[in-house]
């Protein structure tokens, strides 16, 4: 039955296991938002390159943000569970699902050494035919953290019974099902998706045997057991990227999304498939598929703005709105991790353009906000290489998406009209939330599930003449990484000889 036919208070509860946060919310299965929490958890960076949370701060999230929003809540209400995480963070966890040691998140860059060892033995060709296209092997690839892992920490691989994400292993905790699915498993799935890649995973001895079962993002688990839900089924759940895609109505062709949260993601929809090295095509579902560019930092690059300048990110956007379109000449890269899409380069860093005697800290915070749009240009760019079509309707989401300024800039320098979603930041909760419902039979499947869901808020419309302004700028923004390579890389070989 979909959401029309079901009870009036069929309600679904969605969690996204964030970088920066678990969030919690409650929905109807219609979409309307009910009630919502957070709860903030730290990443540790003990090491230059190192980028480490502890599963525990996720767990705690997880049962606090529950008992707020169910607080009152009749326990016959609540009709299914979802879950989404971060991807390309993972856990090393004994047979009791005790973690060995700090989870390693999707930007550290500890593994960029032997992901550029593993990269090396396979050609494009080898590629294509193992992973289905010309994919990189980066430091954020399982394959290259388990081989490090391997290496590094011989005893506690030898204790690790399971290599999970962050929804697996808060998953495996509430249900006692240990699951993943092909949407998750970055790196490590054949061209279906469906299956692991036998060439992949063979590259660390040891690995297959630690890697969960594979099953379909709206799979059930089995019943929740955690407190204030009784025994609520729940589903295996994806990663946040594609919880943003549901949760986005990126579900049919021609469609693009934006999520600006700690990242910046930048995904489309097509019935057409020409992988290229920039992005991340995931397995045909449906007739579609999903071209994903994420990059290394979107509101993260605000949030180390904000802390280098002792000012709260308010007071940095409201700098950034005094100063003019273009902050007179000044582009910022914000490759402050390395980069994820579409350049693939854990050595390079972010760098201010242009800086002169003129140039005041209001110029800078808005040239962080457009360096931010211009690498969503550069990623959506590809994308639709990738989707082989022009991907007309923009949506936004995420934290970033709150301010009009930065959701304006967006517009001018895509060029085109973004709309910004009713859900904002929840949008990859509501994506889980939605997978949960499938699951439970609420809704028929996730297509149909977005279309009575997702909801626009505001259409932000480029303003012609300070898009024009902002070109030669982007252009500078893309001649940059390629005139300034050879210095990231020697300045890349120095931090390296300093470890």
């Amino acid at each position: 039955m979909n959401a029309s036919q079901g009870r009036s208070r069929d309600l679904i509860l969605g969690i996204d296991v964030g970088t920066t946060a678990v969030k919690t919310a409650l929905f109807t299965a219609g979409g309307a938002l009910l009630r919502a929490h957070t709860v903030g958890h730290a990443t540790a960076r003990p090491r230059p390159g190192y980028a480490e949370q502890d599963p525990g701060d996720w767990w705690d999230g997880c049962l606090r943000g529950i008992a707020a929003v169910l607080d009152g809540v009749p326990g016959g209400d609540v009709r299914s569970v979802g879950l989404v995480s971060q991807v390309n963070t993972h856990v090393f966890a004994d047979d009791q699902l005790r973690p060995l040691a700090p989870a390693i998140t999707w930007q550290d860059q500890r593994c960029a050494a032997v992901a550029r060892e593993l990269d090396g033995r396979f050609t494009a060709e080898d590629k294509t035919r193992i992973w289905g296209g010309p994919i990189t092997l980066d430091a954020s690839r399982l394959v290259c953290r388990a081989a490090w892992f391997a290496r590094r920490h011989p005893e506690l691989w030898a204790r690790t019974r399971w290599v999970l994400s962050p929804k697996d292993w808060v998953n495996a905790r509430l249900t006692g099902t240990v699951s993943s699915d092909g949407l998750s498993s970055v790196g490590l799935v054949d061209g279906s998706g469906d299956r692991y890649a036998p060439e992949a995973i063979a590259l660390v001895d040891g690995l297959a045997e630690r890697l969960p079962p594979l099953a379909a993002p709206a799979s059930p688990l089995g019943p929740v057991t955690a407190q204030g839900l009784g025994r609520v089924p729940a589903v295996t759940g994806t990663m946040d990227a594609f919880g943003t895609v549901f949760g986005s109505g990126t579900t049919e062709p021609g469609r693009a999304l934006l999520s600006c949260g700690t990242s910046l993601i930048v995904a489309g929809a097509s019935r057409h498939s020409l992988p290229n090295r920039g992005v991340v095509t995931f397995p045909r579902t449906d007739g579609l598929y999903v071209h994903a560019a994420p990059t290394q930092a979107g509101g993260d690059a605000l949030s180390w703005w904000s802390r280098a300048r002792s000012l709260s990110v308010p007071e940095v956007l409201d700098a950034a709105a005094s100063a003019p379109p273009g902050a007179s000449g000044v582009v910022f890269t914000p490759h402050l991790l390395g980069e994820r899409a579409p350049l693939w380069d854990s050595a390079v860093r972010g760098a201010f353009l242009g800086l002169g005697a003129e140039t005041t800290d209001a110029h800078l915070s808005r040239a962080v906000l457009e360096g931010v749009a211009m690498s969503g240009r550069q990623a959506l760019a590809a994308v639709e290489a990738a989707c082989g079509a022009p991907l007309d309707t923009v949506t936004l989401s995420g934290g970033g998406s709150r301010s009009d300024l930065w959701a304006q800039i967006f517009a001018d320098v895509l060029r085109r009209p973004v709309a910004r979603l009713t859900a904002r930041d929840n949008g990859a909760v509501l994506g889980a939330a939605l997978l949960g419902a499938v699951g439970a039979g609420l809704h028929p499947d996730i297509t149909t599930a977005t279309r009575a869901a997702v909801l626009v808020d505001r259409v932000f419309d480029p303003d012609p003449a300070r898009a024009d302004l902002l070109d030669p700028l982007y252009d500078v923004y893309t001649s940059s990484y390629e005139a300034l390579r050879d210095v990231h890389a020697r300045l890349d070989a120095w931090r390296g000889a300093q470890d």
